[in-house]
């Protein structure tokens, strides 16, 4: 790779993304950049040789690194991204901002974002997937984003900029969000944190809440709407057509499709990212051989296979 810029963040080379994603798995980053505050970023990206390809992540919640690693630049953003600020019913959350931080400071100030709690990962990601839950999706409470674009432009994007639809949104590649504001309709805080906390115990009920999973799988196949809203009111969900093929509990090395939810893959103990990527289209395969149905990953699966040994 050509001289890289020099940042006032940190750069690091061959830097392990297993320990960075909820799965444990997967291989390095060619290189690792943690820039200090946007002003950093603009200028490392501006930079950069516009050969290099980048990709952002996030807090990892819903990524396989294949065990090959990820070509280029792989950026993360940390501390000086996670701030939230409140003013009237707008909430401006920080890149990386836990989407559940977001959920309670909201709640504290009277303002309904509680579907935001039980989504595992940060505002950046939230944006980017158009993240859902309980009906209610990024979309829906969405005002405006500030993103640094792959030349190093800080801009200003709305609600038409990023098309956003069912788990996903029109941010062009290499582009980073870093911050996002809301706006949700007023409630009481007592109101809402008793919302949330029922939130959290029906997810701990139905969920492998305690073991390393990324989250749905697969996207519920009756997602087609805009908003995503024919996917929470229909009765055709992945883990029933996950459970009717007979997948539920299905293993691979140490990956398993979770006992607890089926549409959950969970990493037992020691599992590749080519062992949970290839259970995950074992799956798909028993699916649409018993339905005719095709799942679609919900999970982004980036970078390269591990080498061949000869």
């Amino acid at each position: 790779m050509s001289d890289l810029p020099t940042p006032r963040g940190k750069l690091s080379a061959q830097r392990k993304l297993g320990d960075l994603t909820w799965l444990r798995a997967g291989g390095p980053a060619e290189w690792l950049f943690q820039p200090a505050d946007e002003a950093d970023m603009a200028d490392f990206l501006r930079r950069l040789d516009p050969q290099v390809p980048v990709f952002v992540i996030g807090v990892g919640s819903n990524l396989i690194v294949r065990d090959g690693g990820i070509r280029g630049v792989v950026i993360r953003l940390g501390r000086g991204f996670n701030t939230i600020a409140i003013a009237g019913r707008r909430v401006t959350a920080g890149a990386a901002a836990l989407d559940a931080h977001v959920a309670r400071r909201a709640a504290e100030a009277g303002i309904d974002l509680t579907f935001l709690r039980t989504i595992p990962g940060a505002i950046g990601g939230a944006v980017r997937m158009n993240a859902g839950c309980y009906g209610t999706y990024t979309a829906d409470v969405f005002v405006s984003a500030r993103a640094v674009t792959r030349a190093g432009e800080i801009v200003t994007l709305g609600a038409d900029d990023l098309d956003f639809r069912y788990r996903q949104s029109a941010l062009p590649e290499g582009w980073v969000i870093t911050e996002a504001s809301f706006e949700g309709p007023p409630a009481s805080p007592e109101a809402l944190a008793r919302r949330m906390e029922d939130q959290l115990a029906r997810r701990d009920a139905t969920q492998p809440t305690g073991m390393r999973s990324a989250g749905s799988t697969f996207r519920n196949p009756a997602g087609y709407s805009s908003t995503g809203r024919d996917d929470d009111v229909h009765d055709l969900k992945a883990w029933k057509v996950i459970d009717a093929a007979g997948m539920r509990g299905a293993r691979l090395g140490a990956a398993q499709m979770s006992d607890k939810h089926c549409n959950f893959l969970v990493n037992t103990g020691g599992a590749t990212a080519a062992d949970l990527e290839a259970l995950g289209e074992m799956v798909r395969k028993k699916v649409f051989q018993q339905s005719g149905i095709t799942l679609e990953w919900e999970i982004m699966r980036v970078g390269e296979p591990a080498p061949e040994a000869h």
